[in-house]
This record gives C-alpha cells, structure tokens and sequence, in this order.
C-alpha cells in the first residue's frame, strides 16, 4: 500500500478533505432507474444517476465538477445514492457509477459509504459500483486495483456501455467484473441487425466463459426485448421497463413483460 508520502499533492488534499468531512459545495439529487430480469418478471436492482437540485439531467450536473472538486463529487454520488435508496424504502440492490480517476486509497475513499449503509441499515452487499467503459482511465492498474478491492470488500462491480468507450477487450481482459452492462447502442434495433446480434454472440461466448452476468441496456421496444430474451438475455434495462424518475421508484407496466 502507498503511503501518504508517495501520493501527489493533490491526492493528500483529497484525503486530508477526507478526513475533515469537507462536502460539495452544490446540492445532487438522484433518479433512479429499474433493472430487471425479464424471465423471473419481477426488478432485480436500481440504478441510481446523479441529478440537479432542480431535476438537472448529469450533464447539466457534470459541466461543475472539476479537478478541485472531483473527489468530493464522487464521494456525493456513492453517499447520496445510499441515502435517497434508503429513504425510499429500496432493498433490492442499487448501482452506482464511481470515478476512478477520483479513488485514491480504496480502503479509505470507501469509508463514507460503509458508514453510510451502516446507518442506513442498507446491506454491503447490496451495492453495485459501475465504471463506464467511456471513462478515460488515467491509470488502468489502478483501477484493477480498485475493483480487486472493492470485491474483497463484499461490493459487486460492472463495466458500464461496454462496447462504447476506449478500452473494450483491453479493459475486461484486465479485470473481470460480476456485471457486463451492453452498450444501447449495440442494444438499438438488434432484432433486425445481423452485425450487432453476431456481437451479442459473441460477448456471450465470453461472458459465459469468465462467469459474468450480461445485461442489456438500452432496450426500448418489444421486439429487442423479445430478440434478447430468446437470445437468453435475462438481465435488461431501458425505457421499455421504465425511465429513470427522479427521488422515486418507477413502476413497471404490465405490458413491459409481454
């Protein structure tokens, strides 16, 4: 393990805020959307995503983080994502998108959080943390790191848009996480799209291979949905299922099962 010593002098900051309990300096508030397994009919997790105090969508929210504040924005999202999961009464599992160029110490930038579901009485093990594919990673072995500890740790771990980022086959070949989440847009049209269901047999060969759960997400009309499911796809998420509402839980139409 570093020491404090051998961390750059912004990385000390951040630790040092850390320590002190220093918070963001502007309000987030979060939406949450379901994910669902569409043979047992029934959701499965939230996926949690960061909003504005007004409703903001993430951009709007993502254009004030900075290099100043991109710790204690991270630190935000996994602390009020808990919160707003337990004040709404969520106990299936909820994901949360994390930044790894904003982790220093995994074992400390995790403390907040553990207290926090230990206050919320919301379990460990019901946490999912995302790292997107999209997201340029300044330093690839120590985001392996990071997952490696986040599993030590009892949390589940998911490569997000897989299929729409920078590292694609580089980055699982260096970890295998429990989640690989399908980019939408290798999910759009797939029922008439012979190239992207030969990608999808071929990203199930791998998962099937290296025990990882394939979800995909995107899916907004019945005939992806059907495509998928008889593809043996489970795991899906999208507007079809429901939109991401915010400070609130959607509720699944019946007709999203048909």
């Amino acid at each position: 393990m570093l020491s404090v010593q051998s961390i750059p002098p912004s990385d000390v900051q951040a630790c040092a805020e850390c320590r002190q309990g220093q918070k963001l300096d502007f309000e987030l508030r979060f939406a949450f959307q379901p994910i669902v397994d569409v043979a047992a009919r029934k959701v499965i997790a939230h996926e949690a995503l960061v909003r504005g105090p007004n409703g903001e969508g993430a951009a709007a929210v993502l254009r004030r983080v900075t290099r100043d504040n991109l710790y204690l924005f991270d630190q935000a999202c996994r602390v009020g994502a808990v919160r707003s999961a337990a004040r709404l009464g969520i106990r299936d599992r909820i994901s949360i998108n994390f930044l790894p160029n904003a982790v220093y110490h995994p074992a400390a930038c995790i403390r907040s959080t553990l207290a926090v579901a230990r206050e919320c009485d919301f379990p460990v093990e019901n946490i999912i943390f995302e790292v997107t594919e999209g997201e340029r990673v300044q330093n690839r072995d120590h985001l392996v790191r990071i997952i490696r500890a986040y599993d030590e740790m009892g949390f589940s771990t998911a490569i997000d848009d897989f299929g729409a980022g920078y590292a694609g086959l580089e980055l699982l070949s260096d970890y295998q996480p429990d989640i690989l989440k399908l980019d939408m847009h290798l999910v759009r049209g797939i029922d008439a799209s012979k190239p992207r269901q030969a990608i999808l047999k071929g990203v199930q060969t791998m998962c099937a291979g290296m025990d990882i759960a394939l979800l995909a997400e995107g899916i907004e009309t019945p005939a992806e949905r059907d495509y998928l499911a008889a593809a043996g796809i489970r795991l899906m998420q999208g507007y079809l299922f429901g939109k991401p509402e915010l400070e609130a839980v959607a509720a699944i139409d019946a007709s999203a099962w048909a």
